[in-house]
């Protein structure tokens, strides 16, 4: 099994778009890429803290590849608008590839570069791409929120 961790605005859409796909065994939400130690959802909200929230993936390489994730990933947020998504705006809501390998950072750079010379977007990608950091699970009533709730989807 590998990780992923991606930051793509509010994290409970996310969550559930990457748990859909077949291959990945195992998503949590949380919050990386601050400078507080386990910082909670208020802290976070604060804007203060430097933490996005994110969707760490555990998935299986034989079954669904990295770039697969990363092709999911650019299709379900805007990732030329920054630090926010639709309603949700803050630091905590900017796009990020937090890469977990060499691998995945070139996949990432390459991914974007591509999706650019394309001109996929009708605005720059302002994703960032940087090194996994620690991952600070966010508390449980975050956790398959949508699906707790019987909610299909979010404004994602």
């Amino acid at each position: 099994m590998e990780k992923a961790t991606f930051g793509a605005g509010c994290f409970w859409g996310v969550e559930a778009e990457f748990g859909r796909i077949p291959g990945v065994t195992e998503t949590a939400v949380g919050y990386e890429g601050g400078s507080l130690e386990r910082p909670g959802y208020k802290d976070v909200c604060t804007n203060q803290t430097g933490h996005a929230e994110v969707v760490e993936v555990t998935f299986d390489p034989e079954k669904v590849s990295y770039q697969a994730l990363l092709d999911a990933f650019f299709l379900l947020h805007d990732p030329t608008q920054l630090n926010r998504q639709g309603p949700d705006w803050g630091t905590q809501y900017r796009s990020a590839i937090f890469f977990h390998s060499a691998a995945q950072q070139a996949a990432a750079q390459a991914t974007i570069a591509r999706l650019t010379d394309e001109k996929r977007f009708p605005k720059p990608i302002v994703t960032q791409v940087v090194p996994a950091q620690t991952f600070w699970r966010a508390e449980e009533y975050h956790q398959k929120y949508l699906e707790k709730r019987g909610a299909p989807s979010c404004h994602i």
